[in-house]
């Protein structure tokens, strides 16, 4: 029973959703505002529809209710409770409901913040999001029903595919579709300010933290889907520019560049037609992800799918949406009045080039992941795009990018001084050109590049800090005085530091992984291996037995020099009902290094595979990502955020009217 309301409250949410795309957009048009006012309450209601679906979904998980189909292909009533919820969203069916879900969410906060937004603003929006709702809504009832039934069902499920039986999984698809569908809420602004014509101050205010929200959680997604990969798969690796990684990245890239635009656009009324087009895009890379994903047009080891009908279905929203958003951009944008102008030096130029930047770094990803699939259905030849291209294209695009970054944050609006500025980050500039010297003085005949990486990575933090540092002293006397200071400053102000010292922390602990060192070869009882710093002698090899797996667990002594550290165990998993078997890296933090240790497969002579790393300054690549998202998520609570923005007194009409 409990399934059949959930299947009922789904086919009645589709209902509802094309109510609040249709309905507000009649009202608005006929200056109807009881009409225009039914968008809040059929976004909410839509999404208590398919929150009571999701929880009927998760109550068959938890459950164990194995006339569910997708419960019997995804889960096992011996699997932990833990896995059985996130079993709901480690498929097709259940994750596409959760993307539902959270596009329903966001709904229905736009639905709730009566206070911030123009009544024609939140009608349109709420229109435009409830399309794409009617449009998801639609494929899951249609292709992907997660209520299926079986019948006669059988006795147990086939389990949750190993690999995703970990807690990184409980956390990573919820964060990065946050930060997927809440790009869902810039495009529907953005297609709703191109319908009534009206771009300016008060759509960029409202429109810059659903911005900042959903870049956070992809942000943290990211992250926390690379450190899973990096523990789990025991490759070592925390970065493989996979097509389902850089389906990811991209949106990531568009929407840091649109939360840029929409600094400009609210400071100086400038760049609207860029902002428009960013937000468009940044859900339509958004979308392209989810094709890619679903499809199974790229083979990746993050697939979800491989049915063309879906595929098909999913081609065909990506076409209606770009589509339909890319034309009627063509059509409006041209009418749209220009914003105020600023000099060639000032920081709304230096933001102009971070989007140049950016936009062709997001460029050279796009290419490197789509072209092997266009080649192959243009002549049938099959090519694999892997590091080396992305390395030699999307890296010299950023670096020049981050150099040029501290020196855009000191610049004034409108007009600025380029001297006083490169003043202003000349300290940052030094402490990372010493750094970088000592580093190539200490590492002789190792990486090149790696301390020039380091040094960039230290300019960025050094400039962050030392930018807040003189606004806190200034011209303060006392601590007290610095104190009040500090407090007084904008917390977009602190957010920005923070973000871009996140950024610095990230590079370093990219470059740093140049000094990564790997030793790989057959251990006995005894026996010991050395990589780097750290040496690991294999203390023993003994079974152990999980909920729904059996295990082979080495443990290992591990030490650096003469300074003996905690033991490492690693294990190799076989999971009873796929017999399955997975690799569970054994790690070691030292600081913000890493000793890492994989096993391989057993010889016939009693030894074991093992591969054996040493990663200094691997966590700052992880801890860098979480510091930007704190310092986005900083800025989201400023209050300005919480206010609209003012209006003018005579406010001037966004569209120009062409001549009779």
């Amino acid at each position: 029973m409990i399934v059949e309301i959930g299947h009922f409250a789904l086919a009645l949410a589709l209902g509802v959703a094309v109510v609040q795309a249709l309905v507000p957009l009649w009202g608005v048009s006929r200056q109807d505002t009881a009409l225009a006012s039914v968008g809040p309450a059929a976004a909410i209601t839509c999404f208590l529809l398919v929150a009571l679906s999701f929880a009927a979904l998760v109550s068959a998980y938890v459950r164990s209710d194995f006339s569910v189909e997708t419960v019997v292909a995804n889960s096992h009533s011996t699997q932990p409770l833990i896995y059985k919820i996130t079993s709901v969203w480690g498929n097709h069916e259940g994750s596409m409901l959760l993307w539902v879900l959270i596009l329903t969410l966001f709904g229905a906060l736009v639905a709730l913040s009566r206070n911030s937004l123009p009544m024609r603003l939140r009608a349109g929006t709420l229109a435009a999001q409830g399309l794409v709702t009617v449009a998801f809504l639609a494929f899951v009832l249609l292709t992907s029903n997660p209520f299926a039934r079986l019948d006669p069902a059988p006795a147990d499920g086939q389990d949750l595919n190993p690999i995703l039986q970990d807690l990184g999984l409980a956390i990573h698809p919820p964060l990065l579709y946050v930060g997927y569908v809440g790009f869902s809420i810039t495009y529907a602004f953005a297609v709703a300010a191109l319908i009534d014509g009206r771009i300016d101050a008060v759509w960029a205010r409202a429109v810059r933290p659903w911005t900042l929200l959903a870049w956070v959680f992809l942000t943290l997604g990211i992250a926390m889907g690379s450190y899973w990969a990096y523990y789990e798969l025991g490759w070592g690796g925390w970065w493989f520019w996979d097509p389902v990684e850089n389906a990811s990245l991209m949106p990531w890239l568009a929407g840091t560049a649109l939360i840029h635009s929409t600094v400009v656009m609210e400071k100086r009324d400038a760049l609207k037609v860029w902002t428009i087009l960013l937000a468009i895009l940044t859900f339509s890379l958004s979308l392209l992800g989810t094709f890619i994903v679903r499809s199974g047009v790229l083979t990746s080891v993050h697939s979800f799918a491989s049915d063309p009908q879906r595929g098909l279905f999913i081609l065909g929203i990506l076409v209606f949406f770009v589509g339909g958003s890319l034309a009627l951009f063509a059509w409006r944008a041209p009418l749209l009045r220009q914003g105020g102008l600023f000099a060639p030096v000032s920081r709304e130029s230096a933001l102009v080039v971070n989007n140049l930047f950016i936009a062709t770094a997001c460029a050279t990803v796009f290419i490197g992941t789509l072209y092997p699939l266009v080649l192959e259905m243009i002549t049938g030849d099959k090519i694999s795009v892997g590091p080396p291209f992305f390395n030699a294209t999307f890296v010299p695009v950023l670096v020049p990018l981050l150099l040029v970054l501290p020196l855009g944050q000191t610049l004034a609006w409108k007009r600025g001084d380029l001297l006083g500025a490169a003043q202003r980050v000349l300290a940052a500039f030094i402490l990372a050109i010493l750094v970088a010297l000592a580093l190539i003085a200490f590492s002789r005949g190792g990486p090149v590049l790696a301390p020039l990486g380091v040094g960039l990575g230290v300019f960025l933090v050094a400039s962050a800090l030392f930018d807040i540092g003189e606004r806190v002293v200034g011209r303060a006397s006392g601590v007290q005085a610095m104190f009040s200071r500090a407090i007084g400053l904008p917390r977009s102000a602190w957010g920005t530091a923070f973000a871009h010292a996140g950024v610095g922390l990230t590079v370093i602990g990219i470059a740093a992984s140049a000094w990564s060192s790997e030793a790989i070869g057959v251990l006995k009882q005894g026996e010991s291996l050395s990589s780097g710093r750290y040496t690991i002698t294999l203390d023993s090899i003994t079974p152990r037995t999980g909920p729904n797996f059996r295990a082979d667990v080495a443990r290992f002594k591990l030490a650096a020099g003469d300074r003996v550290l905690a033991p490492i165990e690693a294990s190799k998993r076989v999971y009873t009902a796929r017999a399955m078997p997975t690799t569970e890296a054994g790690i070691h933090t030292d600081g913000l290094s890493q000793a890492y240790v994989a096993l391989g497969e057993a010889q016939a002579d009693g030894g074991i595979a093992v591969r054996f790393y040493d990663k200094p300054l691997i966590l700052l690549v992880w801890l860098g990502a979480v510091v930007m998202a704190f310092g986005g998520g900083l800025s989201l609570t400023d209050r300005r955020f919480r206010l609209a923005a003012p209006r003018r007194a005579q406010p001037r009409a966004a569209i120009v009217q062409p001549a009779e």
